[in-house]
C-alpha cells in the first residue's frame, strides 16, 4: 500500500510539471508587436445600459433633458445608477431620450453617439455638454483561474490580461495557449482562441474585451488526468472495500 501510495505521488508530481515557456505571457514571436493594436473602442449594443448626463452654462435649459427616472434601476444592485439617468438600449439600437425622442446608437462607439446626442441637442440648448458611459460594462472569467465569476467595471476599455488580473490570474494548471473568447455582437455568438503566450497576441483584435465577453481557461491534460484518477481512485477503493468486507465475513464463517 505505501508502494502505491508513493507511485501515486510520484506520478502526480510528474504529470503536474510545467514548463516556463507554455506558463510565461507575451513571449518573443517573429511577429512585429511593437505597435498595439488600434485602442479598441466598445460599441454600443441591444441590452446595453448607458448613463447619459447634459450639462451646460444654462442649467435650467439642460433640465429636460437630465430626468432621474429615464430607467428604473435595482436600487439594492446597483446604488449608484439610481441618481443618474441611465437607458436602455432595444432591440432596435435605440434609447428613449427626453424631448428628443428615438435615438438609435446601436453600432456607434461612446464618441460617436455622444457627438450624435451633441448635434440633436444644439437645437434646444447653446453649447451642451454630453457625458455618456455604460453602465453595465460586464465581463466574466470561468475555468483554471483563482477567482471565477463575473465583473462589472466601470471603466469601457479592459484587456484580456487585465481581466485575467482580476481574476487572480490563471492557476499553474491553466492551458494559456488555447484560451476560449465567447462574445456576442447584435445577438450573435462567437468563439476565438487565444494564445496567451505569444506577444502577437497585442495585435489582436480581442486583445480588449468587449463588454459581455466571457473568459474560458481550460485545464491542461495533467488536471484532466489527474481528476481522472481521483475519480477512479475512489470508486476502486469504495469496490475494494467491499470485497474485502465479503472475503472477510465469508473466511470468518467458513471456520465456524
Amino acid at each position: 500500500m505505501i508502494r502505491i501510495s508513493i507511485a501515486l505521488a510520484v506520478f502526480a508530481l510528474l504529470t503536474s510539471c510545467a514548463s516556463k515557456k507554455s506558463i510565461v505571457y507575451l513571449q518573443p514571436t517573429d511577429v512585429n508587436a511593437e505597435k498595439l493594436y488600434e485602442q479598441y473602442a466598445p460599441k454600443i449594443q441591444r441590452e446595453d445600459l448607458i448613463t447619459i448626463t447634459i450639462s451646460a452654462a444654462d442649467i435650467k435649459a439642460t433640465m429636460p433633458f437630465n430626468q432621474q427616472n429615464a430607467y428604473q434601476i435595482n436600487a439594492a444592485a446597483s446604488q449608484d445608477l439610481a441618481f443618474k439617468p441611465t437607458y436602455l438600449v432595444d432591440d432596435k439600437g435605440e434609447i428613449d431620450f427626453p424631448v428628443l425622442g428615438k435615438v438609435k446608437l446601436g453600432g456607434l462607439t461612446r464618441l460617436e453617439a455622444t457627438e450624435l446626442l451633441r448635434g440633436e441637442l444644439l437645437r434646444y440648448i447653446v453649447d451642451p455638454g454630453v457625458n455618456l458611459t455604460f453602465a453595465n460594462f460586464k465581463i466574466t472569467v470561468l475555468g483554471e483561474v483563482n477567482k471565477p465569476g463575473s465583473y462589472t467595471l466601470p471603466q469601457e476599455r479592459v484587456t484580456i490580461l487585465e481581466a485575467l488580473g482580476l481574476a487572480g490570474d490563471m492557476t499553474i494548471r491553466g492551458v494559456r495557449t488555447n484560451v476560449l473568447l465567447v462574445r456576442e455582437t447584435n445577438g450573435v455568438k462567437k468563439l476565438e482562441r487565444l494564445d496567451l503566450t505569444a506577444d502577437s497576441l497585442l495585435q489582436s483584435p480581442y486583445y480588449y474585451l468587449a463588454q459581455n465577453d466571457v473568459l474560458y481557461v481550460e485545464p491542461n491534460g495533467a488536471q484532466v488526468r489527474s481528476s481522472s484518477l481521483g475519480q477512479n481512485t475512489n470508486v476502486l477503493i469504495s469496490v475494494s472495500s467491499v470485497v474485502i468486507s465479503i472475503l472477510t465475513l465469508v473466511v470468518t464463517n467458513s471456520r465456524r
